[in-house]
């Protein structure tokens, strides 16, 4: 078997399965929903660990690939924004009702909506909840844990703080009217240090195709490969 040394640990060539706990055995590490996938995650130059494998439900992979920013805490928490987004609906169930006043409300019994409400409101609302509240375990790779304490999923930029780079995002691209898709990979290339970098490449290429805007990413690419 091939191995490679990086970040200290030696790996298997190809990204490495991380380690998963008994008890989360056949869980996704992003919301913990039952899950057969997995989610290849491909270091990049500014990535501060290696290349991994997670265990992922099939929404929560979709959702990764599309935004895999600059390290996999960075993607849990874009997975996070977006489930809390696409859920907010029943999250809200909790927000405007009890148990119990759910259970007490005098729908009526013929009406096939609000009955159906009855019986399912709170167990949607709690399954989302738990979806967005999971943290995923510990990450490590063959017993050796990969340090997280010192990478702040925060973030900072002119003078405006962020829950998350993948919100600096998300605001940047709807008060410029970016490409959001195109400043995330632009950040994934760059990493977060170069972030107002990547904010005036998009900038640039506002009004760019999308051939123009594939190739600006592959000379950033080709640059770096070249210092």
């Amino acid at each position: 078997m091939h191995c490679r040394w990086q970040h200290g640990l030696m790996l298997p060539a190809g990204p490495a399965t991380i380690d998963v706990p008994f008890e989360y055995r056949h869980q996704c590490w992003f919301c913990a929903e039952p899950c057969h996938c997995q989610l290849h995650y491909q270091a990049g130059q500014h990535t501060p660990h290696p290349s991994l494998t997670v265990p992922a439900c099939k929404e929560c992979l979709r959702l990764a690939k599309k935004q895999p920013l600059t390290s996999i805490w960075d993607c849990q928490m874009a997975v996070k924004d977006e489930l809390m987004r696409i859920y907010q609906k029943h999250l809200a169930i909790g927000v405007n009702w009890t148990q119990g006043e759910i259970e007490q409300a005098e729908f009526d019994p013929d009406c096939k909506i609000f009955g159906g409400f009855r019986q399912s409101a709170w167990k949607m609302y709690l399954i989302a909840k738990a979806r967005v509240n999971f943290q995923g375990w510990p990450l490590s790779i063959n017993g050796v844990p990969l340090d997280d304490h010192s990478y702040s999923v925060s973030f900072a930029f002119d003078g405006m703080n962020f829950t998350s780079i993948s919100q600096a995002i998300s605001h940047y691209s709807t008060s410029l009217g970016l490409d959001q898709a195109f400043l995330q990979t632009l950040v994934n290339k760059v990493g977060r240090d170069r972030f107002g970098y990547a904010v005036r490449i998009a900038r640039i290429n506002i009004v760019s195709t999308p051939k123009v805007k594939k190739q600006v990413i592959a000379d950033i690419v080709n640059e770096q490969l070249a210092q």
